[in-house]
C-alpha cells in the first residue's frame, strides 16, 4: 500500500482554459502550488470537479482518493490525495517545479 496516510496539494486552477493541462507553479495562499488548467467554467463546482479528475489523472491515482479540503469558491483550493504511494510526492514536484525543481 502507500506511504502517508494523506497528501495535501496546493493547486492554483485556471478555468476556461482553451486546453486541459497539469503543470507548472504558483506562489499562493497555500504556498507553491501546482497549476490545473481546466475547459470547465467556473460555475457550479464544474471546474473544481474537473481539476480534481485532472489531478487524479496527472498523479496516477484513482479519482475517488483525491478530495476537495478547502477553497470551494476560490482559484486557489487543497486537495487531499489519499494513501499516495510513495512516487506521488515526487511525481508532485516534477509537475509543479519542472525536472530541475
Amino acid at each position: 500500500m502507500g506511504g502517508e496516510e494523506t497528501l495535501t496539494v496546493a493547486v492554483r486552477v485556471k478555468p476556461g482554459a482553451s486546453r486541459a493541462r497539469v503543470g507548472g507553479r504558483y506562489d499562493g495562499p497555500h504556498g507553491p502550488a501546482l497549476v490545473v488548467a481546466v475547459n470547465a467554467p467556473a460555475v457550479d463546482g464544474r471546474a473544481t470537479e474537473a481539476a480534481r479528475r485532472a489531478l487524479a489523472q496527472a498523479l496516477g491515482v484513482r479519482p475517488a482518493a483525491v478530495s476537495l479540503r478547502a477553497g470551494a469558491a476560490s482559484r486557489d483550493k487543497l486537495f487531499l490525495v489519499a494513501h499516495p504511494e510513495p512516487a506521488v510526492s515526487a511525481l508532485l514536484s516534477r509537475l509543479r517545479d519542472g525536472p530541475d525543481g
